[in-house]
């Protein structure tokens, strides 16, 4: 099979389209992919270092708050639509994947034209302004949570899960030594996305240092921009700082209870590894999407939901220690957080993707 993929801006989107890659070429290890990002953004390193075929195309994001400024936006994706096309049309492909990020727009659209079978995938409750405007020229579109069906022509749309919880299902436990963290001790994982969060890495400047006297361990990953800020920071044995984790699933496994964003990524790495947590949800992305995606796991009683302007050491300590010593509600908590994992998404999207190519 040859395939065109589409996915870029954050780890949210490139991590599910490299889990879907992986998935095609361990079923058809003779498949032949091609990549396309942006020239600018997180995918424009991490996919050419993996030995895949990268094109970058120059695109921008809508301004919501400056509409004046879309003009150039628009004159960005006809630009985007017509090297699209050039490049899909030398690739020549059997299906164009979109995988998230609003460069999938020129993408998806430019195959669409050619006659190209196609496929998108929403990995949030509400679906963003580009999945909402590819649906119309999609094929077929798979959907990570069943509350995002609704928004979708239903002749069209399948829920899959995230093809990253299979990949972090299937993921191998690491040593916890590797990362100077105790082999007998309870671990808490806080976690605030791929690039961090400068509000949560302010605020845990002043919370890291409480932990002390704990009887568990801490590991913050501060996202590499912020790692820097915490060298002048005391903070006792059992609390560790770490820039990035490569492997996030295998430490996970690792781990005891997670304090997260509520990215769709995580969400689906969380609950494929059956892990309490603690979400405390960006407020600042459209339609306020991770708050409700938190939601779907605290109303099923898997997770805590801290707003980021509540966010506090006596509250947020208060969760986890009420979390980890009653044995009642984190059994609870864990059996429901593995209830609405979907161990199997990546290969459900295989099976979608092989029938749209085969035309059943």
């Amino acid at each position: 099979m040859r395939v065109v993929v589409s996915a870029g801006g954050t780890g949210g989107h490139i991590y599910p389209a490299l889990a879907i890659i992986n998935k095609i070429k361990e079923i058809e290890p003779d498949s032949e992919f091609l990549y396309i990002g942006t020239t600018d953004r997180m995918e424009a390193d991490i996919i050419p270092k993996l030995g895949i075929k990268y094109v970058g195309i120059q695109m921008k994001g809508l301004n919501r708050k400056n509409l004046f400024k879309n003009i150039s936006v628009i004159s960005s994706f006809r630009r985007g639509i017509k090297k699209a096309k050039e490049v899909i049309k030398e690739f020549n492909p059997d299906v164009v994947l979109g995988i998230g990020g609003y460069i999938t727009s020129p993408v998806i659209y430019a195959a669409h034209s050619l006659g190209i079978k196609t496929f998108i995938h929403e990995q949030n409750s509400i679906p963003g302004l580009s999945n909402k405007f590819l649906s119309h020229y999609a094929d077929k579109i798979g959907v990570s949570l069943p509350s995002s069906i609704e928004f979708f022509n239903k002749k069209k749309v399948v829920y899959t899960g995230n093809p990253r919880a299979e990949e972090a299902y299937k993921s191998k436990p690491c040593l916890k030594s590797k990362y100077g963290l105790s082999s007998n001790k309870r671990l808490v994982l806080i976690v605030m996305g791929s690039l961090g969060s400068q509000i949560i890495s302010t605020k845990m400047k002043e919370i890291l240092p409480k932990f002390k006297d704990k009887d568990y361990e801490v590991l913050f990953v501060t996202g590499k921009g912020y790692y820097s800020e915490y060298s002048s920071i005391k903070v006792s044995k059992n609390v560790h700082v770490e820039p990035y984790i490569e492997d996030m699933p295998s430490l996970m496994k690792k781990c005891d209870l997670i304090v997260s964003r509520s990215g769709a990524t995580s969400i689906a790495e969380i609950t494929a590894i059956g892990l309490p947590s603690i979400f405390i949800p960006s407020p600042h992305v459209t339609h306020n999407h991770q708050y409700k995606n938190a939601k779907v796991l605290s109303d099923a009683g898997a997770s805590v939901i801290i707003e980021e302007k509540d966010l506090t050491s006596d509250n947020l300590i208060k969760e986890i220690d009420e979390i980890l010593e009653n044995k009642k509600k984190y059994d609870i908590m864990k059996k429901e957080s593995s209830k609405l994992g979907v161990i199997d998404s990546a290969s459900k999207i295989y099976r979608e993707i092989r029938q749209l190519v085969d035309g059943v």
